[in-house]
């Protein structure tokens, strides 16, 4: 299945499971085998898993009559836009609007990419969606994403959503999302990542994440030294353009924190329950696309204040309970690697850090190991067991060329390297498993934790 991956941090702390590194709660239910047939067929109808482009995506859209008769908010970036998509859904239900979540990749199930009203979407109502979009786009060979993403709009149609949330899979301005039209878009930061396809300069690459403003509406941006590019743009399709430190921003004090805005500002802000470096960041950007929505979806502080409170992201920056402490984090570019750095480093002490280390052979490997080369111990490195994962020799053989072989093993597979961590690891001692969605994705199925 296609991964487009996405880095952003968070701790969830997870009360239900039983302490210690082998913790294994009741083994979780599968998808129902018609759900699994149509995501099989998905994936035969492109030759290519990633194809960008619009022209498919708004022929099925015109056929299948989609019209989106709700508010549409779009978030992309290199980092932190799973956050501010989980985010922005869960003050926005706390206001009691209806929201509809579409995000990628999903970690365990496909059903966690779209969401109605906080809940993964069920099998049955999936099937529907990929039926009603199979019959509608004829002899059109639409990608995996793209399927999905009409699937999800389709759905969130039938259902009379208030506002979705559509989380960008890959760029922006050729992305399926793109195809329909953002009230308000978030840019939430530019790094290098995904050089095949949007470029290999931040320049390129903010040109085409900024492609999903749309003329005199909110083109948000959180990253302050984002590449012109992405404000030349907004000032080309004539988008309103916000960045933060300029036009909003947050003042962050050691209990809370205060977000303002032109003349507006909200005290006493509780940190989000999604905890890192850049979480402030993200929150920032999800309250400024509120304050520009605020027209057709107001939304008042103490449900500002629930929302930061309750919201909730699986995988990133992810502490499991019990001893030895685990972090789990979707980190896979060097970017979202020093940030896991920094929030290691911010933890209380530990005795080791062992590494459950794996990637994708297209990422920056290096800049990643470079990256966390001095908060990790030892590295436990494994291969991924799909077309673009990188073997363990693969990746050994970065770390021999950062002189750090002598502190790495290999392992043929996630599981093998997790649990050789745990036997290893003492009560005092820490592991962190990094690198992709699938690295997390493998350890979660080993604890058999579901959400």
């Amino acid at each position: 299945m296609p991964s487009p991956e996405l880095d952003v941090l968070s701790v969830v702390e997870n009360s239900e499971l039983s302490a210690g590194c082998f913790a294994m709660p009741p083994t979780p239910s599968t998808q129902h085998s018609e759900l699994s047939t149509w995501l099989h067929h998905l994936e035969s109808l492109h030759p290519k898993t990633i194809e960008l482009g619009l022209e498919r995506v708004v022929a099925v859209r015109r056929r299948l009559q989609l019209h989106a008769a709700f508010s549409i908010v779009t978030i992309g970036g290199t980092n932190g836009k799973g956050s501010t998509c989980a985010m922005l859904e869960s003050m926005l239900r706390a206001a009691g609007y209806r929201v509809g979540l579409y995000t990628s990749p999903h970690l365990l199930h496909y059903n966690e990419r779209v969401r109605l009203d906080g809940a993964q979407a069920s099998d049955a109502a999936l099937c529907a969606a990929f039926a009603a979009v199979e019959a509608g786009r004829g002899d059109i060979p639409l990608t995996y994403f793209e399927f999905g993403t009409l699937a999800a709009l389709w759905l969130f149609e039938r259902e009379k959503i208030d506002v979705a949330i559509l989380e960008v899979g890959l760029g922006g301005r050729l992305d399926a999302v793109n195809a329909f039209d953002a009230d308000c878009a978030i840019v939430t930061s530019v790094a290098i990542d995904h050089i095949d396809y949007l470029g290999e300069t931040r320049a390129a690459i903010g040109h085409e994440k900024a492609g999903i403003f749309r003329s005199d509406r909110p083109a948000i941006c959180a990253e302050a030294d984002a590449p012109q590019s992405v404000a030349h743009h907004a000032a080309q399709v004539g988008a309103r353009f916000l960045q933060i430190g300029r036009d909003f921003g947050f003042d962050a004090e050691q209990e809370q924190w205060r977000f303002w805005s032109g003349n507006q500002h909200y005290d006493a802000l509780p940190y989000p329950a999604l905890r890192g470096a850049y979480q402030l960041n993200n929150a920032a950007a999800a309250l400024a696309a509120l304050e520009q929505l605020k027209q057709r979806l107001p939304v008042t502080r103490n449900e500002i204040r629930r929302g930061l409170l309750e919201v909730s992201l699986p995988g990133r920056f992810q502490v499991l309970p019990g001893k030895p402490q685990v972090v789990l984090d979707v980190a896979h570019n060097p970017h979202a690697a020093a940030a896991l750095a920094g929030n290691l480093a911010a933890m209380p002490p530990a005795g080791r850090t062992i590494a459950v280390f794996a990637m994708l052979r297209d990422k920056d490997i290096a800049g990643v190991v470079q990256a966390l080369s001095a908060t990790i111990d030892l590295w436990l490195v494994a291969g991924i067991d799909q077309p673009r994962g990188a073997g363990s020799g693969e990746l050994l053989a970065v770390l021999r060329g950062q002189g750090l072989a002598a502190r790495a093993l290999p392992f043929a597979d996630v599981v093998a390297a997790y649990r050789h961590a745990c036997n290893m690891a003492g009560d005092d001692d820490r592991i962190a498993a990094f690198g992709s969605f699938y690295t997390v994705a493998d350890v979660l199925r080993e604890r058999r934790i579901e959400f």
